[in-house]
């Protein structure tokens, strides 16, 4: 059984653009890169209710260096450009996966529909960091749509899991990762419980998004919450107070230093600099129109 290490309470929301009310569950500047790696930043939008609009709400041009961004959506419909001339819309379900690798410029914002109709939207995005050797990849751009991510139940009409990448009892998700990563949207039913099996030696967060669980038989975690286990071991056993939705993150740890700041994530400071100066001198592209 992976030991409870930690657990992080949700600080204040804060906007992100004019599209995404936020709250930041972890990020790598407040809980260490060492403990967190290789995830650098957990962002929980919503649930927030749109009134209808003319103009669609988001954020608008802006970089991103040296690691990638993993878009879940719960609820609401979004839209997506970048400097490669990718893009698309993604809804209920789906997921954005983006690599930014040697430099990105994008923009997201609430689809045109979803903007003219109004309504309730939910996501989540996910910052992963990319080891040094593939920090200077060519950005590139997954759409992993609902319809392809594997449901797999749980015993006992607990709930289910969504694995949207790594493996989870032999089920594999869509995505490519560059390190070794299990992402599992997981849904418990309330009065469920699960037995996950997760790798020895792998960083392990739990984020509850909604509901109160109970881990490990011994510790209750409500809603806007993080736990972090130790690397030893090989499961945890969550046990659903009442409808639950979380989301499992498990990764082998990238053992490098790591400097940020803003959109960029890079190992050393001289690589910081340089990385601002490129998208100063334009090297990351532009978006057209």
């Amino acid at each position: 059984m992976k030991q409870i290490q930690a657990i992080y309470g949700a600080p204040h929301g804060h906007w992100v653009g004019d599209g995404f009310p936020v709250r930041s569950l972890f990020t790598y500047d407040r809980m260490g890169a060492e403990h967190l790696s290789p995830f650098l930043m957990l962002d929980h939008a919503g649930p927030h209710t749109f009134k209808p609009a003319r103009k669609p709400r988001g954020v608008g041009q802006h970089p991103h260096r040296g690691f990638e961004t993993v878009t879940l959506v719960y609820e609401g419909e979004l839209e997506h450009r970048d400097s490669t001339g990718s893009g698309g819309r993604i809804g209920e379900g789906d997921v954005q996966w983006m690599t930014a690798g040697a430099g990105i410029v994008h923009e997201e914002f609430h689809s045109r529909a979803f903007t003219e109709r109004g309504g309730r939207l939910e996501m989540v995005q996910l910052w992963v960091n990319l080891p040094a050797d593939d920090k200077e990849t060519p950005a590139a751009y997954q759409t992993l749509l609902n319809a392809d991510i594997p449901i797999v139940s749980l015993d006992d009409n607990a709930g289910h899991v969504r694995v949207v990448a790594g493996s989870y009892l032999g089920h594999e998700g869509p995505a490519r990762t560059f390190t070794p990563i299990n992402l599992w949207d997981v849904r418990l039913a309330s009065g469920g419980d699960a037995v996950l099996p997760v790798p020895d030696g792998h960083t392990t967060l739990l984020a509850v998004l909604e509901g109160t669980v109970q881990v490990n038989g011994e510790t209750i975690v409500r809603d806007e919450a993080v736990v972090a286990f130790e690397r030893r071991g090989q499961e945890l056993y969550l046990e659903a107070n009442n409808d639950a939705k979380l989301l499992l993150l498990s990764g082998e740890p990238i053992d490098e230093p790591v400097a940020g700041y803003g959109p960029f994530v890079m190992n050393r400071e001289e690589e910081l600099q340089q990385a601002f100066v490129d998208f100063q001198n334009g090297k990351y592209g532009a978006l057209n129109g």
